[in-house]
Parts: C-alpha cells; structure tokens; sequence
C-alpha cells in the first residue's frame, strides 16, 4: 500500500513557478522538481482549501498551479477539520494570522495521512510548532503525520 502524502500550497507554488533568481528558491524548486517525478510513489491528496489557494494571484500563475492538481485526490474539509485548526489557533500553537496553514494541519491529522509535504517552514515545517501540536493532538488521541520538505521526502538516495 503506498504511503498518504499531502501536498500542501508552497510544494504546487514551487512546482510550477517561474525560475526563481535567488539560490534558494531555485534549489527549492529543482528539489520539488525531482521530488514530483517520483510522485507516483505515493497516495497524493490535497484539499479544496489547496484548490483556492492555488486560484489565487496572477492568473497565468493560478493556471499552471492548478493544471498540476489534475487528478489529484482532494480531501473533504469537515467541521472538526475547521474546530481543530480553530483551536490550534486558540491555543496559541500557531499564530491566528496563519489560519489557512492550521487548516492544513488538521486536514491532515483527520485525514490520517502519513505525510504532510510544504515549504512552509514559518507555521508547518517548524520543529518548535510541531512539538507543541504534536502535544496537543496525543492529548485529544491524534497523531500529528510527518511534516516534511520535499527534500526531505526525497531522502538520501544515491544517483546511480
């Protein structure tokens, strides 16, 4: 059975963008880019909150963003989706002002993926912030999945 992977917003972004001028936005995407080619390694899911996110900005952007959605699974947003982000927020485990990137979080953990894929590493990849949901959710029986980079999904395999 192929591992759950759900991709949130900046791993699309990245995917999709133009050439980035700075070194690490470059390498983010070259890494998304070899990441995506072996995607079919994995159950990939995102959500409709994905699909908005995506829509969003420059219309020639938006297109490519969501044209890399196609046939990708999209994941229900419930009430309890939108109750734990809330309270994720309400507990100060992530500032009210990144309420989209708690949704994302709680799709995920209802969801029971086994990995939840991003760059964003201020709200989401944050070792900090995942200690303190991953506390919170034991508590209330739930289980935070793998918060990773597509980097660090890629893991370490050698070029032959």
């Amino acid at each position: 059975m192929k591992r759950k992977v759900y991709i949130e917003t900046s791993v699309i972004s990245y995917l999709t963008a133009r050439p980035s001028k700075t070194i690490i936005g470059a390498a983010h995407q070259q890494l998304t880019r070899s990441w995506w080619e072996r995607r079919f390694e994995y159950d990939l899911l995102v959500s409709q909150s994905v699909w908005q996110e995506c829509a969003e900005g420059d219309p020639d952007a938006a297109r490519r963003r969501l044209a890399a959605l196609e046939g990708l699974d999209v994941l229900a947003i419930t009430e309890d989706m939108i109750s734990l982000a809330e309270a994720l927020i309400a507990h100060r485990l992530i500032p009210a002002k990144a309420i989209e990137d708690s949704l994302h979080i709680a799709i995920a953990t209802l969801h029971h993926v086994d990995f939840l894929l991003t760059w964003n590493c201020r709200h989401i990849a944050n070792p900090v912030i995942q200690e303190g949901i991953a506390e919170y959710l034991e508590q209330r029986g739930l289980f935070l999945p793998i918060i990773c980079t597509p980097e660090e999904l890629l893991g370490g395999q050698d070029d032959e």
